[in-house]
């Protein structure tokens, strides 16, 4: 008999329980971080945004009742979902393989991508060009082109100063002959003044012809390089055109940051904030930031930094974002249906529009 009422009192104990966790459960707790234009603080309780309107517009159709809780960052967020510490956060999360093994994944609403701001040139076309001429780069690559023409030319003077006096003079002007024929053959003007006839002299001057041709390829190129890039007036379309520039700067943690350090591609700075990173652009402190295209848009527009900075047209990698909820949360399912029929909605294409991103 006492065993009966002991499981009995178990029993109740456990209902009690799962009623108490479901009350608990009741109100949704949300966590959110600022990130315009997807979540921003308006006030001290008070959050507009993409997000925020559409999570709103999602729990307001299935009568869910939630709060706010603000963190400072994405990685916050994280713990608190892997502890089941908060129900869900509204934050854009990029979807990927670890995350879906280990959360629960809504429908994609979002598509973040690495865009590519510069600082706007206002200067002229000319005034780049001649101070890029003056660059100390530009001076190292004469610098070595005429080294190269220097040693050719001297080992085919010291061949051919015994067999062809006339034309290669002994003694220290000589090396004036030598340097003078290294350069007529580079650039294949053939002037036929000065040709070598020992064995020794034409097997060197076949050395030099091959190979002129394949490094004044390289030196053209290079030159080209240095008068374009570092003008930053070239379009930069993939990692290795990233990796001529001189100073690259992302935002510590994020997207940007991450792809530059899979391509092996050197950060110059790392800054707290998007708007830090922007305002270095402006200044010209940076020649480059890698970040979220839709957040440096929003960003440039808000800070009326149109004129001192370019958001080049396109972008490097791509990710669909989700909402993210604790792994087999009870209510995913309501949420993500609601989630689906709202971005199928006029009014979805509106709020796009309203914060700045294209419809998708």
């Amino acid at each position: 008999m006492k065993n009966k009422w002991f499981h009995i009192l178990i029993l109740l104990m456990l209902v009690s329980n799962n009623q108490t966790t479901f009350a608990q459960s009741d109100t949704l707790t949300v966590g959110i971080y600022q990130n315009p234009p997807f979540v921003i603080k308006s006030g001290d309780n008070d959050y507009e945004g993409l997000s925020i309107e559409l999570w709103e517009n999602i729990a307001k159709s299935a009568n869910l009742n939630f709060k706010y809780e603000l963190h400072s960052d994405f990685i916050s967020i994280l713990k608190k979902l892997e502890y089941q510490e908060i129900d869900l956060t509204i934050n854009p999360m990029d979807v990927n393989d670890l995350r879906v093994d280990k959360f629960d994944m809504t429908q994609p609403f979002s598509i973040s991508s690495i865009g590519v701001a510069i600082p706007y040139m206002n200067r002229s076309t000319f005034a780049v060009f001649v101070s890029n001429i003056f660059s100390l780069a530009f001076l190292e690559i004469i610098l070595l082109l005429i080294l190269i023409i220097f040693v050719f030319g001297f080992f085919l003077w010291l061949v051919e100063r015994k067999h062809n006096k006339f034309q290669f003079r002994p003694g220290f002007l000589g090396l004036f002959d030598g340097l003078w024929w290294s350069a007529v053959t580079m650039t294949t003007v053939g002037y036929g003044d000065k040709a070598p006839k020992s064995n020794q002299g034409k097997a060197i001057a076949i050395i030099w012809m091959f190979t002129a041709v394949i490094i004044i390829s390289s030196f053209t190129a290079g030159i080209a390089s240095t008068l374009t890039i570092s003008g930053l007036q070239t379009d930069i379309k993939s990692a290795e055109d990233i990796r001529l520039v001189e100073n690259i700067s992302a935002v510590g943690a994020s997207s940007g940051e991450s792809y530059l350090k899979q391509e092996n591609i050197p950060i110059s700075q790392t800054y707290a904030s998007p708007i830090l990173a922007l305002r270095a652009i402006a200044k010209k402190e940076n020649d480059v930031i890698l970040y979220d295209k839709t957040v440096l848009q929003y960003y440039i527009n808000r800070l009326s930094l149109d004129e001192k900075v370019k958001l080049l047209p396109f972008t490097l990698k791509e990710n669909y974002q989700s909402f993210m909820l604790p792994k087999n949360h009870p209510y995913f399912d309501p949420i993500n249906v609601g989630l689906m029929r709202e971005i199928q909605t006029e009014h979805w294409l509106g709020l796009q529009r309203k914060y700045d991103i294209k419809g998708r």
